[in-house]
């Protein structure tokens, strides 16, 4: 935004603490004069030279008070413009470190020394606004890498199985139709659930009052028949009763679904061959409405379990040869909505094997 030149902060800083300095000798010689020199008989015109009169003070009076009313003036216009100087130098360092944000460098912090104020605290917020926004620009980069190259996987298959249909026209036609299908239901499931996260990342979604025990049971049904491919039992828990209040939340619907969805899907997907479990639990806690879905499963290692809600992780090798791979976005979509609901989402590896997740959400008023 182009704007046209005027006084620079400092430069106003210095004109007023001058213009108040003057004021305030203004003052003091109006003072003098209403409270001083008028009870001075005024005797301009006498003879007696040698007594004190009004005429005599202010003459001898009138060149001094010039004198000081310049020197404050200067002093003012000096003094201001040294102080303001001071004054202003913390918020110089702000302006250049805004600079080079603005030119692409967000590893730059002020890390403004001294007590607490204004500006210091701004430079705070500053610093940790640069530090939130480097973390969310190496997080998008590494996402839209990862995306890419999981994108082009499938891509590349599809035009490889195609190139073989083309050389080799006596290959089963349905055998290479039902292979496309799959590589390119893949390639829909990832872009529709990249768009997902990012809108769940942008929350551009109308809140309304939700109950969780209802989306939980929603999420168990629609997933039931792949529990009872795979021999796992599933079993939903909780919602309101006469004694127990429903756990409700403000959120969208659709989102909070998708993210039942995911952590049924995952505790099914990442389960033993047969004879596991899944619980799905929900519970009104104070002011907060729990979500929790517990799996039986392969031990994790402890180090691996704060990855899992990373784009494109996944828990176990076994993952990427069963049927049922995912796009491996699943906990990372649930991570994404449970923070645009302004939740926490915590992942703790079962002693036996499997993972408990808890997902806590705002009670609705």
């Amino acid at each position: 935004m182009r704007r046209r030149p005027g006084l620079s902060v400092r430069l106003k800083l210095t004109l007023s603490y001058a213009g108040f300095l003057a004021l305030a000798g203004a003052l003091l010689l109006v003072v003098v004069w209403v409270f001083i020199l008028r009870y001075v008989p005024d005797n301009s015109q006498g003879l007696l030279w040698t007594s004190p009169n009004r005429y005599l003070l202010v003459r001898s009076f009138a060149p001094a008070a010039a004198v000081a009313m310049a020197f404050l003036l200067v002093f003012g216009l000096l003094g201001g413009w040294i102080l303001a100087g001071r004054m202003l130098a913390p918020l110089t360092r702000i302006r250049d470190a805004a600079r080079m944000a603005g030119e692409g460098s967000l590893s730059h912090r002020i890390r403004m020394e001294g007590r607490q104020d204004e500006f210091r605290e701004l430079a705070d917020v500053f610093d940790s606004m640069l530090g939130r926004l480097e973390s969310h620009v190496a997080e998008q980069r590494r996402f839209a890498a990862n995306a890419s190259h999981e994108l082009r996987t499938p891509l590349a298959i599809s035009r490889t199985l195609l190139d073989v249909a083309r050389k080799d026209p006596s290959r089963d036609r349905g055998e290479l139709i039902e292979r496309l299908q799959v590589v390119n239901t893949r390639a829909i499931d990832l872009t529709e659930a990249l768009l997902l996260l990012s809108r769940s990342d942008r929350g551009t979604f109308t809140r309304e009052s939700v109950d969780l025990s209802l989306v939980a049971e929603e999420a168990a049904e629609t997933l039931l028949p792949l529990a009872e491919q795979r021999g796992i039992t599933l079993d939903v828990t909780g919602g309101a009763t006469p004694i127990r209040r429903a756990a409700r939340t403000s959120g969208s619907a659709e989102l909070l679904l998708r993210m039942a969805t995911n952590l049924v899907q995952n505790a099914i997907v990442h389960n033993l061959p047969s004879g596991g479990t899944v619980t799905v639990h929900t519970e009104a806690h104070g002011t907060t409405s729990v979500l929790r879905v517990e799996n039986t499963g392969r031990r994790l290692p402890p180090d691996l379990v704060p990855t899992l809600t990373e784009p494109f992780q996944r828990g176990t090798e076994r993952a990427r040869t069963d049927e049922h791979p995912g796009v491996g976005l699943g906990l990372a979509l649930v991570h994404s909505i449970v923070r645009a609901h302004d939740g926490t989402l915590d992942l703790e590896p079962r002693p036996a094997g499997g993972l408990v997740v808890t997902v806590g959400l705002p009670a609705a008023p």
